[in-house]
């Protein structure tokens, strides 16, 4: 399917965009040196990856180890390669047994020089294998504790015998393929070393975005700015860089030529195209202003304000978590968290397992065709908290530290907004309440990141029903690149519509642009053109 589509999109190339589709093609077979044909531009001869969805296969790491195996880490497929000189891809997922993969979302790989072989993977930790991807050893929430999860894109380096992974908890660090580990971390927040057994407060945020190795050291790029970390008769020592150069993400060279890991399969490095590029219907409406984007952010832009695309309002993270009732901030414990409106503070203290929680009611009230909503805002998963019951806050006073307390498997910052047409706090925040019934897409009340507009619309069926879980492909959103974005899905029965929008999804923070987006209803796919505009909601219909 991918190859068949690979063709068509470059025929379109040539057709709709007239001669700028025909002068890259140009341009690319005059660097191959080749009379390569159309369908090879995209993989440079690699078959296509198998694609049991129809959408692409998207690849978030891509590498070739010493023997030329081209390795590639996928959303949720695991991991694919491809032997030197095979035609036939090879596929490692993770299954029932302990010494498969730990995860199939796979963001980093990596290689030593006696053949280790590193994985890393968003959300459930990391593994190696010495021999050849056969069998697996992986440190996961039981060998890591409720940190260290979130490996960093590209996040794993080897030099010499020294492995570094970089975690959105830091960076580990192991001499002796994970017998023994060291960890750098920062001093702030609660320390947590994982399995190290020695720890060094060398960075300036524990949240790794990007890692990289020089002649000089271990290059970090973190959300307070970059470091170069080196090893001293002292132990590891850091010190700030104004530039950093990291090597590019996701490439590999193949006959000469780059190629990338994108989120439908492997494609040129030079190649900016869309997934999907065919005639289709425009959405059922422009842009338009929202409706409640009433509130703020509740993490600086100092720290990492970006939501967490793999799990967002109503998401599964593709059949493989619950609901999700809100949306995740991911930072390194300690980090402040801010009231992303004013208002009363109506509970503070441990809620649903545990989590040390505020909710805060706020002095907006939503009007709707039925009455008035009140509406309130949930902040879970906290270090500490620096509110009390009664409290009056405003906009951006910082209320809390994110932390990891309740069920949380990294540090991070669960964002709720109800909107409740009764003013009961029991019926918002409720350690027995797993699914609270009010609560409503943050996407849709707090402001979009600056230059970004907002994706909303619904999904029915032929009877006009809502389609469950639905998958919607095609919007490109290239940060955070920590959790990536593949597709958005539509409610299910544990998630609740805005009072005004009464829609099936909702996404944030897309790039302005016109996008060729897409879902299956009833087993046919059905395509939309829409067109984002910063600062306003372009609402689309899905239809068979």
């Amino acid at each position: 399917m991918e190859g068949r589509r690979a063709v068509s999109n470059c025929r379109e190339r040539g057709t709709e965009n007239g001669g700028r589709g025909l002068q890259l093609r140009a341009a690319v077979l005059a660097l191959l040196l080749l009379p390569v044909p159309c369908s090879l531009l995209t993989a440079q001869g690699l078959p296509p990856l198998p694609d049991t969805t129809g959408w692409g296969v998207h690849v978030l790491a891509l590498a070739r180890d010493d023997q030329g195996t081209i390795w590639a880490g996928t959303y949720g497929r695991g991991i694919f390669r491809l032997p030197a000189g095979s035609r036939t891809w090879e596929n490692l997922h993770h299954d029932t047994t302990a010494t498969s993969l730990s995860w199939d979302f796979v963001h980093a790989i990596a290689f030593g020089q006696r053949g280790e072989i590193w994985y890393g993977t968003v959300g459930n930790g990391w593994g190696l294998s010495l021999d050849g991807g056969a069998t697996w050893r992986n440190w996961t929430l039981s060998q890591l504790g409720p940190e260290w999860q979130y490996v960093a894109p590209n996040g794993i380096q080897v030099r010499g015998d020294t492995s570094f992974v970089g975690t959105a908890d830091g960076i580990q660090l192991t001499t002796d393929d994970g017998q023994h580990w060291t960890a750098l971390i920062d001093s702030v927040g609660p320390p947590s070393r994982g399995p190290a057994d020695t720890a060094f407060p060398v960075l300036e945020s524990e949240y790794i975005r990007r890692l990289g190795l020089d002649r000089r050291g271990l290059l970090v790029a973190t959300p307070k700015g970059n470091q170069r970390l080196i090893l001293t008769a002292d132990g590891w020592l850091g010190a700030p860089v104004p530039v950093a150069s990291f090597a590019p993400l996701d490439r590999v060279v193949v006959g000469g030529v780059a190629l990338k890991g994108t989120i439908c399969g492997i494609r040129l490095a030079v190649d900016t195209m869309p997934c999907y590029n065919r005639p289709t219907a425009p959405a059922a409406d422009s842009a338009k202003d929202p409706l409640t984007i009433w509130f703020r952010r509740p993490i600086s832009r100092n720290d990492n304000s970006y939501i967490d695309q793999t799990y967002r309002y109503g998401s599964t993270m593709g059949g493989n978590f619950q609901q999700h009732q809100g949306v995740e901030f991911n930072n390194a414990d300690g980090t402040p968290v801010h009231a992303i409106g004013r208002g009363v503070v109506v509970y503070a203290g441990p809620a649903e397992a545990g989590a040390l929680t505020v909710a805060i009611r706020h002095d907006s009230i939503l009007a709707t065709p039925t009455g008035r909503d009140f509406i309130y805002s949930v902040y879970y998963h906290n270090s500490s908290l620096l509110v009390k019951v009664g409290d009056r806050v405003a906009t951006g006073q910082i209320i809390s530290l994110v932390g990891n307390t309740g069920r949380a498997t990294n540090d991070h910052l669960h964002l709720e907004v109800h909107a409740s047409p009764v003013d009961s706090v029991a019926l918002i925040v409720d350690s027995l309440e797993r699914y609270p019934r009010y609560t409503t897409n943050p996407e849709l009340w707090i402001d979009p990141l600056q230059g970004t507009g907002i994706v909303a619309g619904v999904v029915r069926d032929t009877a006009g029903r809502p389609v469950p879980q639905a998958r919607i492909y095609g919007l490109l959103k290239p940060e955070p690149t920590e959790t990536p974005f593949s597709y958005a899905e539509t409610y299910g029965d544990k998630a609740h519509s805005h009072p005004l929008y009464h829609e099936d999804f909702a996404v944030s923070d897309v790039l302005p642009g016109t996008y060729i987006i897409g879902t299956d209803i009833d087993g046919v796919k059905v395509f939309r053109k829409v067109t984002v505009v910063a600062g306003q909601l372009t609402w689309v219909e899905f239809r068979p």
